[in-house]
């Protein structure tokens, strides 16, 4: 075994437009494939584990992916073996394909703590006009940072009791909050996917086939540093007739393009609902309902009573929180400028800014409708579009989890447009379900600063020799 993380081998695939693949080394002696040839050994045989553990040893792993896993197609196989990939340099359009599957385990990087100057943003058209438009974003967002900061430091000035470390970076995650809206969704990214060796295979075939070239760029990366360390575990057929069909259906559903219902929405800042839940069935489950306390879900067996859907207009900055949901269906939105830019973001600026800020989304609007007329496609304008953007959202499920969703999310510590939303959804459903003994635990605290924020970051600490 490796006793050093400098020896640890690390696979690696360098993405075409400067971006990478890694696929984590952890030094284990069971690998992936290992830990998934023993675990299938286990269901055929009751000798139990040291017995296979000789055969491992025996005969390696390989083989008996290739034959067992890959060659008879038991697919189950592929779930008792995991690996970590870290996606690095990647737009958030990548990073939202990644992440468009229920079954995604992982973490990216947050535009609420982290400066993004000095990301770059992705340009695959790279004509003048594109480059202009993605540097108009930056200039704005790097040059705004110091006032807004003084503003926000004037309108929540620190108290006595409140630690200075923690305020500013309070402080600074506020502004980041603002300052995201201006962002376009072709800054990059980094992200981590953790997954089975039968996910990875599943998820790969649509991303593949995706519509964006980036998005297939990175899935050759993975499909590279997978086959490069699992051979065995990578060696699927591909059948023209089912590559076809992911693309054909890629075409047409990778993203959400919303509807005149939405308008409609958006005009009075609304919330579609369709309830297909059976209140018969729901009555079963009245005293369990009533008796939750907080911080504890509902059992997933109300699940069984039928689903509920939202519809709402959301800024594309929130998307990716919500997107963070698996239990409940959404579709990755399609990002224009079509539905609007969420007013929040400039009222939160100072009065200095707001007006160039306003100036600044008629130009770009116009810059961006010169990229689309030059014959640029919707989803290639996407790269260019600010996350302050409005777009198109449905979001399907269970009560069990849509009530952790709007619990979660109606917090003082959500950005504010998602709680916004959160609370919208949780009096929906306390008029839908309350007199079936819904209960709901709402965060009762205004929207307002709380210099808590500061304490949410993730750092390392110095630790004492």
């Amino acid at each position: 075994m490796n006793t050093s993380l400098a020896q640890l081998n690390h696979t690696k695939h360098m993405l075409p437009f400067g971006g990478k693949v890694i696929l984590l080394d952890t030094g284990a002696i069971i690998d992936a494939e290992a830990e998934a040839m023993l675990q299938a050994l286990h269901s055929r045989s009751a000798k139990g584990i040291e017995d296979h553990l000789l055969i491992l040893e025996e005969r390696g792993s390989e083989k008996f992916m290739a034959n067992f896993y890959v060659g008879y197609g038991h697919k189950s196989i592929g779930d008792c073996g995991s690996v970590t990939l870290f996606i690095e340099g990647v737009s958030m359009l990548v990073a939202k394909a990644i992440q468009d599957w229920q079954l995604y385990s992982g973490q990216e990087s947050s535009t609420r703590y982290i400066d993004f100057a000095e990301q770059e943003f992705r340009d695959p058209i790279g004509s003048l006009l594109s480059s202009e438009i993605l540097e108009v974003w930056r200039v704005f967002y790097v040059n705004s940072k110091e006032e807004l900061l003084a503003h926000l430091r004037s309108q929540f000035p620190r108290k006595e009791t409140e630690v200075e470390e923690t305020y500013e970076k309070a402080i600074a995650a506020r502004s980041f909050d603002i300052l995201r809206g201006f962002l376009p969704a072709g800054a990059t990214t980094n992200l981590a996917w953790h997954t089975n060796l039968r996910q990875a295979a599943d998820k790969l075939c649509w991303l593949r086939n995706h519509p964006l070239k980036e998005v297939r760029e990175v899935a050759e990366g993975i499909q590279a540093v997978l086959m490069e360390r699992y051979p065995s575990s990578f060696g699927h057929k591909t059948y023209p007739a089912s590559e076809q069909y992911y693309a054909e259906a890629m075409c047409e559903h990778a993203y959400f393009n919303g509807g005149n219902e939405f308008h409609s929405l958006g005009n009075n800042g609304g919330l579609g609902a369709i309830f297909n839940v059976s209140e018969a069935m729901l009555e079963r489950y009245e005293n369990i309902m009533s008796l939750r306390p907080a911080k504890t879900e509902l059992p997933k067996i109300l699940n069984e009573c039928g689903t509920i859907q939202f519809s709402f207009l959301l800024d594309f900055g929130s998307f990716r929180d919500v997107q963070r949901h698996r239990a409940v269906t959404q579709q990755m939105p399609l990002i224009g400028t079509r539905y609007g830019f969420e007013e929040w973001y400039l009222r939160e600026l100072p009065e200095s800014l707001r007006a160039t800020a306003a100036t600044l989304l008629t130009q770009q609007r116009d810059r961006l409708s010169k990229l689309s007329y030059g014959g640029v496609s919707e989803t290639e304008l996407q790269y260019y579009v600010a996350m302050g953007y409005l777009t198109p959202n449905r979001i399907t499920g269970g009560l069990p989890a849509l009530v952790y969703l709007v619990e979660l999310r109606a917090t003082r510590f959500v950005h504010p447009t998602l709680r916004h939303r959160a609370k919208q959804m949780a009096e929906s459903l306390k008029n839908a379900f309350g007199d079936h003994g819904l209960i709901l635990h709402l965060d009762p605290e205004p929207d307002r600063f709380d210099v808590k924020r500061g304490e949410h970051d993730i750092q390392l600490k110095d630790v004492a020799a």
